[in-house]
């Protein structure tokens, strides 16, 4: 991942649509996957569409920095 907030959201502004596995950080020594679609870029937020089905959401937001402090980690899935 690119080392600046700007330029975390451009490369996500190109990847917008694109299948992608989300690793979060939810406690101590627990980690949360998800599987999803990134679906929208704001100016300080990014959403990702779920489709693992755990529990009642079916969206979640992100912040870039976020990324930035490595709380999350984002891998693209090659699309199916």
């Amino acid at each position: 991942m690119p080392e600046s907030i700007v330029e975390i959201k451009k490369e996500l502004d190109d990847r917008i649509g694109q299948p992608v596995l989300i690793k979060a950080r939810a406690g101590r020594k627990r980690i949360a996957t998800h599987h999803g679609v990134l679906s929208k870029t704001y100016p300080a937020i990014f959403v990702v569409h779920l489709n693992d089905g755990q529990g009642s959401m079916d969206r979640i937001s992100y912040s870039y920095t976020d990324l930035l402090t490595h709380n999350i980690s984002l891998a693209f899935e090659p699309a199916d």
